[in-house]
């Protein structure tokens, strides 16, 4: 199992950790919705619970709840920028389907 991020997701989370003054790391999760079932939650974690797996990746502690865990296994985060936008983007092998706006996905 693992959850990775590049190195511009790392920096960042990094970045965004320092300029709050708190928090563990980036919290990863799954919600059921959209067209296609599941979207992303992300968010940055406040503490780890026993509910919790805990990958490590360029220093960075991505916290992920056991009940995403199997959708979300061996995705890679990235952190891009395009014109003013500016977003997360997955790679997440699961996937066997995603919605037309982008919003959604299927395993």
């Amino acid at each position: 199992m693992a959850i990775t991020l590049t190195q511009s997701a790392a920096e960042r989370v990094r970045n965004f950790l320092a300029s709050r003054g708190h928090g563990v790391g980036l919290r990863l999760g799954v919600r059921k919705t959209g067209c296609s079932g599941y979207a992303y939650v992300v968010n940055y974690a406040e503490e780890i619970t026993d509910q919790d797996l805990v990958f490590d990746s360029q220093g960075i502690k991505i916290v992920v709840d056991q009940g995403s865990v199997s959708l979300v296994d061996g995705t890679e985060i990235d952190f891009v920028r395009h014109g003013l936008s500016e977003a997360f983007r997955f790679r997440n092998p699961n996937v066997k389907g995603e919605c037309g706006c982008g919003e959604s996905f299927s395993v």
